[in-house]
């Protein structure tokens, strides 16, 4: 099964699709995809998030971008009242982000964002999405003593090193591939995705963002998940089929409130 783990439903460019979102998610199930994740950034938007899930295949999860500095978490009530409902399936993305926010304040208080989100992941029993730049040793750390190592989660659109990859997978967590392993720039990236378990890994668009080759430059979707599933079956030196059935188990493993049966059709539904 092809799964679009990490979209941004509510960001798409939908111009060429008239503006109607059902028929951006008919071009991926076109393409072969059977299951969405749709990402919350910002919890201001959850209505309509969880408005997507709505059609059968597609999930959301509930959280704040650690570069949402105006939302960012401080207590973990508003993360346990939508997860109640039974279309979110994660918590996130939350994280640490310092390439873009370089001032102490501010990591501070992504820091105590990022720990309700792991507090509250971890006693619901639900994962989470983690996104890091530039905070590897902060954001294992709060990993490890925060974190619920049973219910773990996933490092999405991952672009750090090997040894950072390594310890995540000690935690349990998921290595989430993205449209840069495409990139030609991406050499050190394609070396660590041949050298991980195929147990450990998923595939994402991250739209609207990080189209692959050959759509870089345009705006991404979640069609284009396929492309990505295919360059790392290549990398992997593994049929796309057989890629696909990796990481449909392994995603399910992990976002277990997710269930398989549940899949898109073609059609608003």
């Amino acid at each position: 099964m092809l799964i679009d783990t990490h979209c941004h439903l509510d960001m798409l460019d939908l111009a060429p699709y008239n503006d109607d979102i059902n028929l951006a998610i008919d071009a991926a199930y076109q393409k072969g995809v059977r299951q969405l994740l749709g990402i919350s950034v910002d919890l201001n938007k959850m209505d309509t998030i969880l408005g997507f899930t709505k059609r059968n295949g597609v999930y959301a999860s509930c959280g704040v971008h650690p570069l949402q500095s105006e939302g960012l978490i401080q207590d973990e009530l508003l993360l346990r009242q939508y997860a109640v409902n039974p279309k979110v399936i994660a918590i996130g993305e939350t994280g640490l982000d310092y390439f873009y926010e370089a001032s102490a304040l501010a990591h501070e208080a992504q820091k105590t964002s990022f720990i309700h989100h792991l507090k509250a992941a971890g006693s619901l029993g639900l994962p989470v999405i983690v996104h890091t730049r530039n905070a590897k040793e902060d954001t294992l750390s709060l990993i490890k003593e925060y974190g619920n190592r049973d219910t773990a989660g996933v490092l999405h659109c991952f672009t750090e090193d090997y040894e950072m990859a390594k310890a995540a997978l000690d935690e349990n967590y998921l290595i989430s591939i993205s449209g840069i392993v495409t990139f030609k720039t991406a050499g050190d990236l394609k070396e660590t995705v041949r050298k991980l378990p195929l147990e450990s890994l998923i595939v994402e668009t991250d739209s609207p963002y990080l189209a692959p080759v050959p759509y870089r430059g345009k705006k991404n979707e979640p069609k284009y998940v396929s492309e990505i599933a295919q360059y790392v079956a290549d990398l992997k030196g593994i049929r796309y089929e057989a890629l696909l059935e990796a990481t449909a188990a392994n995603f399910h493993r992990v976002f277990s409130k997710a269930n398989p049966q549940h899949q898109l059709q073609l059609g608003t539904e």
